[in-house]
């Protein structure tokens, strides 16, 4: 999605990604990487006990997943620009395939060389539930300059 100059998006515009499953190695690999080992997402046994009867994905690991399924060009987007009102609305099972899908709500110019593509993202999954829902910001190159630079 993230493929194009400022000057190129539109309010109302829509993209859906492809889909990836939530594997049990993903949580594993996560917990270990960030250091979140919360009982809920590494131990069986105690999450059995919980209103969720199983093993959830964090909430973080879901959204990580959720924004390598975006399409990046190098030379139009500068920089991920931040992430508003973000919500954790329904737990992601070991096993569950989830996607991505964006509406851009905002093109705001920056300044000569740049500006800022807003979109609400929700992550769904294959119960076409949102797990995700948040609002993401990117900082997008301008046509105009990057052309005659």
């Amino acid at each position: 999605m993230f493929d194009r100059y400022l000057e190129e998006y539109e309010i109302n515009e829509s993209w859906t990604s492809r889909g990836r499953t939530i594997t049990e190695s993903d949580i594993v690999m996560f917990s270990a990487f960030s250091g979140d080992w919360f009982p809920l997402h590494t131990d069986e046994e105690y999450a059995k006990k919980t209103q969720y009867s199983q093993r959830i994905a964090h909430g973080m690991l879901v959204l990580s997943v959720a924004t390598g399924l975006l399409h990046f060009e190098p030379d139009i987007v500068v920089a991920f620009y931040g992430m508003d009102k973000v919500r954790f609305i329904k737990p992601t099972y070991i096993g569950d395939t989830i996607h991505l899908e964006l509406n851009v709500n905002d093109v705001n110019v920056k300044n000569s060389s740049q500006g800022v593509v807003t979109a609400h993202l929700e992550v769904k999954k294959q119960t076409n539930e949102v797990v995700v829902a948040a609002q993401m910001k990117l900082l997008i190159n301008r046509e105009m300059v990057t052309k005659n630079d």
